[in-house]
C-alpha cells in the first residue's frame, strides 16, 4: 500500500529537484536554438519542446528502474550499509549546493561536466527533427546526472526495500514533477513570453534554487541514515 509519509517525501524532493538550474538551463536553450530557425511558430515549438521534455522523462524513470534493479542484486550484507553510504552521499551534495550559493565558481560544483556541455550546445544547434530532440533530452537527461540526480538517489534508495507497483506508481510520479516546471516554462514562451525573460528569471533565482535543493538534499541524506539505523520506517 502507498503510504503517506513517502508520498509527501517524493513529491517533494522531486519538487525541489525540478527547479534545479541545469534541467532549466538546456531547455532555455533548446528553445532559444528553436526559435532562433525562424520557422518557430507556436504548434512547432510545442511539438519539439514536447519531445525534449519526453526523452528527459523516458531517459531518467529507465535510468532509476535500472538503479533499483542494480541494487536489487547487491549481497543483503552490503545492503544493509547501502543507505548509511548513499545518505553521507547525498549530504555531501547538499553541502556542495550550498557551497555555491555562498562561494559559486570556488572549488568543486554539482554541474555538467564541460566536454558535455559543449556537446549539448552543438546537439541542440543541430537537432530539430522529433527524434532528434527525443534523442538531445535523453542525452542531457544522462549527462545532467552529475547535478540532479542527489535526490533522485535518495528516494530510489528509500523505494527499492520494497519495490512493488506502488513504488513504480511514484518513480513515475517523481518525473512527472521532476519534468513539471520544464512544461510550464514551455507552454509559457509558447503562448507569448520572451524567452530572454525566462533565462533572467532563472539566473536570478539561481543562487535560491541551490540554497533549497542544498537543504533538501541534506535533510534527505539524514533521513536515509536514521532509516538505516532502524530509527525511521515507512510502511
Amino acid at each position: 500500500m502507498l503510504d503517506l509519509p513517502t508520498l509527501g517525501i517524493v513529491i517533494g524532493s522531486a519538487a525541489i529537484d525540478s527547479i534545479n538550474p541545469c534541467a532549466i538551463g538546456v531547455l532555455i536553450l533548446m528553445i532559444s536554438v528553436i526559435l532562433g530557425g525562424g520557422d518557430a511558430s507556436s504548434k512547432r515549438l510545442l511539438l519539439l519542446g514536447g519531445s525534449y521534455i519526453f526523452g528527459v522523462f523516458a531517459a531518467y524513470l529507465l535510468a532509476g528502474l535500472g538503479l533499483v534493479y542494480f541494487l536489487a542484486e547487491i549481497p543483503i550484507l552490503i545492503a544493509e550499509y547501502l543507505s548509511i553510504f548513499v545518505g553521507l552521499l547525498v549530504i555531501l551534495a547538499g553541502l556542495l549546493e550550498m557551497k555555491d550559493y555562498f562561494w559559486y565558481g570556488r572549488g568543486p560544483s554539482l554541474a555538467i561536466p564541460k566536454r558535455f556541455a559543449k556537446k549539448i550546445h552543438e546537439y541542440s544547434k543541430s537537432r530539430k527533427t522529433v527524434w532528434g530532440v527525443m534523442a538531445l533530452g535523453a542525452f542531457v537527461a544522462i549527462v545532467e546526472l552529475p547535478c540532479t540526480g542527489a535526490p533522485y538517489l535518495a528516494i530510489i534508495t528509500i523505494l527499492r526495500v520494497d519495490f512493488n507497483f506502488w513504488a513504480y506508481m511514484l518513480m513515475i510520479l517523481y518525473n512527472l514533477v521532476f519534468v513539471l516546471p520544464l512544461i510550464v516554462i514551455l507552454v509559457m514562451v509558447a503562448g507569448g513570453m520572451k524567452i530572454t525573460s525566462v533565462s533572467k528569471w532563472r539566473e536570478e533565482k539561481k543562487g535560491g534554487m541551490r540554497l533549497a535543493l542544498g537543504l533538501l538534499l541534506i535533510g534527505l541524506g539524514w533521513l536515509l541514515i536514521l532509516i538505516a539505523n532502524g530509527v525511521i520506517n515507512f510502511g
